[in-house]
């Protein structure tokens, strides 16, 4: 009997600790580095243990990310050799389901023109971001109604915005962040919608300059539009980044990552393979559907031939002739529409014809800049005013403005010496990394000959003697991707990639938005095989 309630002594207190260590480890508010209560005046501590994920942003699909090929195209009939074959792994992410339309962007221009329209020094913000209209014209061609009313008109409204620059779909795409994290804060109750709502008194918000030091937002007037949520008894309070409430930005996808997306590989998965390549976002060799019931129709938007742009009146293939709506032709496995044909779109890098994989093979991109916000004196992080706002636009080659900072937004500088004094980067400026550069060529280690750099760049020196470059090539030269309805099939192939200057536009490169995914994309179950 002794050994008996022995043994249920043991067990009783085994389940004690069970039952602790499971509560302790199951995040009831219990801090695993030092016991104390989280989320209690006792702990003093706060932050969102209950967070759920990231939740999907608006008008985005989620891609789960995996390993791929990268380039592979299937044939090279421009001998560009530009899309070696490289595996790379891609991190789980999200992209918009279609291109930037046009009445998303007017929605855009028009907040500027309210926001900036009256001033004539910050109306240079509105300017800037129009779309050039002009890329429709064509010396032998009637497009006049195509300049007048492609932007604007609602026949238009679901294309794809186009005579959009690199840098215009960026600043597009840094508005769109800082809209949608105003919304989530009014909705719920850090800041009073009524407060911003009306055009004559809005100031502008940014997500960056909120998290960092609020006190600094809306320019220091954040006190005015301040919601209930925000009213407590000691201090006014805000949303943080430990809180997870608001979205990371918006931003144009990577090259490697609009690749990924567009193939779609996941309906070729068989178990933890692919089984098979892939030319075209849909499965198969062909263009045209071999469904039943669209048996014969053109899967894409694109050039047919020399002088068709849409086959003939009457037949399934009958297409507008030039852009078509986002949605008029079906969306890859992943759910995209318009990742071939319909317009090319913007993305990220900058163009290089090699793609260095031997320097990373893990969401690979060639573009990085890095800076950090400027503090002033007092530990406060410093915001872009209508003061300060002449240094931070600039003229481009082509006579259009690049706004570089809004009014609201943190003003950034360079990152010092003791900040790059680091083992896995030395610079700010990573675009040329082991590019473009005597360390980059064959003939590295075999003297100083500055002759043998990459791409023909003139050195200074060079320059007052009148050389220049041979080049297109150069650091401000942009990838853009996919087919477009000025385009042959060949362009169809996600592999293929082209280049520009990042402040040209034309009638047939748009762009959509792509948004980071924040934690651990790992499925909790093994999928069914198909």
């Amino acid at each position: 009997m002794r050994n008996f309630n022995s043994l249920i002594f043991v067990f009783s207190i085994l389940a004690i600790v069970g039952c602790n260590r499971n509560s302790y480890k199951s995040g009831k508010n219990i801090s695993q580095a030092t016991g104390w209560k989280i989320n209690s005046e006792e702990g003093s501590f706060s932050y969102n243990t209950k967070y759920k994920g990231q939740k999907n942003a608006p008008g985005m699909i989620f891609v789960q990310g995996g390993t791929f090929v990268k380039g592979n195209s299937k044939d090279n009939v421009l001998h560009d050799w530009n899309n070696t074959p490289t595996q790379q792994y891609v991190r789980s992410f999200f992209l918009d389901e279609t291109e930037v339309t046009n009445i998303m962007y007017l929605e855009y221009i028009d907040w500027l023109k309210k926001m900036y329209g009256n001033d004539d020094e910050l109306k240079k913000i509105y300017l800037a971001a129009l779309p050039d209209t002009l890329v429709w014209r064509n010396p032998l061609g009637f497009n006049e109604d195509m300049v007048n009313n492609y932007l604007r008109h609602p026949a238009f409204q679901n294309h794809p915005v186009v005579g959009v620059s690199w840098h215009q779909a960026n600043n597009f795409a840094k508005w769109r962040t800082h809209r949608v994290n105003e919304r989530i804060l009014a909705e719920k109750g850090y800041i009073n919608k009524d407060s911003i709502t009306n055009p004559s008194s809005r100031l502008n918000f940014n997500t960056n300059t909120y998290l960092l030091d609020p006190r600094s937002a809306y320019g220091g007037n954040i006190n005015n539009v301040i919601g209930e949520n925000s009213i407590s008894e000691n201090d006014t309070i805000f949303s943080s980044i430990e809180e997870g409430l608001l979205l990371p930005e918006y931003r144009l996808p990577t090259e490697t990552e609009w690749e990924y997306a567009a193939l779609g590989l996941n309906e070729l998965r068989s178990g933890n393979n692919y089984r098979g390549k892939k030319k075209f976002p849909w499965n198969g060799e062909y263009t045209r559907s071999q469904k039943k019931k669209t048996l014969g129709d053109q899967l894409a938007n694109y050039k047919l031939g020399k002088g068709d742009y849409g086959g003939i009146a009457g037949w399934s293939e009958t297409g507008s002739g030039i852009t078509s709506s986002v949605r008029s032709y079906p969306p890859n496995s992943f759910g995209l529409y318009g990742m071939a044909g319909n317009v090319a779109e913007w993305v990220a890098d900058v163009y290089r014809p090699i793609i260095d994989d031997e320097a990373n093979d893990f969401n690979y991109y060639r573009g990085n800049l890095y800076s950090k916000p400027l503090i002033d004196e007092e530990g406060r992080t410093t915001t872009v005013t209508k003061e300060n706002f002449s240094d931070q636009y600039e003229v481009l080659p082509n006579g259009r403005l690049l706004i570089k900072n809004m009014p609201g937004d943190l003003v950034q500088v360079s990152l010092d010496s003791l900040d790059l004094l680091r083992t896995n980067y030395n610079s700010s400026d990573n675009r040329n990394f082991r590019d473009g550069d005597i360390e980059s060529s064959r003939f590295f280690n075999m003297g100083n000959d500055e002759s043998q750099k990459m791409y023909n760049s003139p050195s200074e020196s060079e320059s007052n003697l009148n050389k220049t470059s041979t080049s297109l090539i150069s650091n401000e030269s942009r990838v853009y991707k996919g087919g477009s309805w000025l385009d042959r099939s060949y362009y169809l192939d996600p592999a293929q990639r082209r280049f520009l200057p990042e402040y040209m536009t034309t009638n047939f490169i748009g762009f959509r938005c792509a948004m980071s995914y924040l934690g651990e994309s790992r499925n909790s179950t093994k999928p069914k095989k198909r």
